[in-house]
C-alpha cells in the first residue's frame, strides 16, 4: 500500500532485480520435486522472507524518515515484545522446572521455536537500550526502561538460544559505537556514564539468570553440557547443513535444486527432515549463481549506499540484525527482511524551531 500510495525510489530498482534472480529456482523445484513434496507449500515457505524482504526494501531504499518517527517506529516493536514476554512469565512461571540441559528450550520458549523466541526478544533489548541512552527523561523513566530490559533480557537468556541474545549485543555495541562518534563532548561523556550504569544492570541480570537456571546458563554459553564437559560442536550441527548446501552448490552452481528441494535432499540421504539455519547456503544452494547474485546484492547495496549517506544512526544494528540472523535462523519470521529495509532509511534530525526562533527581528 505504502509502494502504491507513495511511491518509490528509482534506485530501489535493484531489489526488482533481487526478486527476478529468485524465479527461476522455482521453476526448476516444480520440475524436480518428488510426488510426495507439496510444491506450493515448500516455495511459499522458502520464498515468502525473501521476497517480504525484497518488498519492504523496495518501499524504504532512500525514503526519509524523521528521528522522532524512527522512535515511534522502536516503539511500536517493543509493545508486542512486552506483551510476549509477559506470555512467556505466565506459561512458564518457574524456570527450574524445566530448564534441566544446555540444550534450547522450548518451555521456557513459551512453547515457540527458542531460536525465533530470542531472536525477538533481542530486537526488545535493543530498543529499551536505545531509549535508556537517547531518552532525556528523569532517572524514574530510565530505571522503568532497565526494569523493562531486565525482564526481557532474563526470558531471552532463559530460552538458552545465544544467537539472538549475542544478535541483540552487537546490535547495541554498534549503536552506541556510531551515537558516540557522532556526539560532541557533552554526549560522550554522558555516554561513558550511564554504559557503567548500564553495564550494572547487565552484570546483575546475569547472576539473577545464572542462579535462576542453577548455573546451567553459564555451561550454556561457555558450550558445555550439564555435567561441564565442553561439547564437541560449538554450531550444534549447523556446520553439517552449511557444508552439505555448499555441497549442492557446487554439484549444481547455474540454477541450483531448486526452492525448498535442499530439505528434501536432506531427508532422502540423511533421513533428517531439517530446515536450512543459514539463509546464505540455501539461497545458493536452492538458487545457484542467481541466488549468490540476489545475496550479493543484499549484502552490498546497503554498504554502497551508507558510503553517501551517514544519517542513519541504527544502519549498522539493523543490518548486522540482518547479517547475524539469517545465517543462524535463516528467515523463518519477518524480522530480518523488514529490520534490513529500516537499515536503507535516511534519518534526518531536523527539530521544530522554538517560538523563539520563529521570531524575527523588526527591521
Amino acid at each position: 500500500m505504502g509502494i502504491l500510495g507513495n511511491g518509490f525510489s528509482r534506485q530501489s530498482l535493484i531489489y526488482v532485480i533481487y526478486i527476478l534472480l529468485l524465479i527461476p529456482g522455482i521453476f526448476v523445484a516444480v520440475t524436480e520435486m518428488g510426488f510426495e513434496t507439496n510444491i506450493r507449500k515448500a516455495i511459499a515457505f522458502n520464498l515468502s522472507g525473501p521476497v517480504s524482504l525484497g518488498v519492504a526494501a523496495i518501499f524504504c531504499y532512500r525514503r526519509t524518515v524523521t528521528m522522532n518517527q524512527m522512535k515511534i517506529i522502536l516503539w511500536a516493536f517493543l509493545l508486542p515484545l512486552v506483551s510476549t514476554t509477559t506470555y512467556l512469565f505466565l506459561y512458564t512461571p518457574d524456570l527450574r522446572e524445566v530448564i534441566t540441559s544446555t540444550g534450547s528450550n522450548f518451555a521456557a520458549s513459551g512453547g515457540f521455536g527458542p531460536n525465533q523466541m530470542a531472536s525477538v526478544l533481542g530486537i526488545g533489548i535493543f530498543v529499551l537500550a536505545v531509549r535508556f541512552f537517547l531518552s532525556k527523561e528523569g532517572i524514574v523513566h530510565k530505571g522503568f526502561d532497565l526494569f523493562l530490559l531486565g525482564l526481557l533480557a532474563f526470558r531471552a537468556l532463559a530460552t538458552f538460544s545465544r544467537g539472538g541474545v549475542i544478535t541483540g549485543v552487537v546490535m547495541i555495541l554498534s549503536f552506541l559505537g556510531l551515537y558516540y562518534l557522532k556526539g560532541n563532548l557533552k554526549t560522550k561523556f554522558r555516554i561513558k556514564f550511564l554504559s557503567l550504569v548500564f553495564s550494572g544492570a547487565i552484570i546483575f541480570i546475569w547472576l539473577m539468570s545464572s542462579l535462576q537456571t542453577s548455573g546451567l546458563l553459564d555451561k550454556r554459553y561457555a558450550n558445555q553440557d550439564a555435567a561441564g564437559r565442553e561439547k564437541a560442536d560449538v554450531t550444534t550441527g549447523r556446520s553439517d547443513l552449511l557444508a552439505q548446501e555448499f555441497s549442492e552448490f557446487m554439484d549444481h552452481p547455474f540454477l541450483g535444486v531448486g526452492v525448498g528441494k535442499i530439505k528434501e535432499i536432506r531427508l532422502n540421504e540423511t533421513g533428517i527432515a531439517a530446515a536450512s539455519h543459514n539463509e546464505m547456503s540455501r539461497i545458493v544452494a536452492e538458487h545457484g549463481l542467481f541466488g549468490l547474485f540476489a545475496f550479493a546484492i543484499l549484502l552490498i547495496t546497503p554498504l554502497i549506499y551508507r558510503i553517501g549517506n551517514r544519517q542513519n544512526l541504527f544502519f549498522f544494528s539493523f543490518y548486522f540484525f540482518w547479517l547475524l540472523t539469517v545465517n543462524h535462523s535463516a528467515m523463518r519470521i519477518a524480522a530480518p527482511g523488514f529490520i534490513y529495509a529500516l537499515s536503507l532509511l535516511n534519518i534526518t534530525y531536523k527539530t521544530k524551531p522554538t517560538k523563539k526562533q520563529e521570531l524575527k527581528p523588526v527591521s
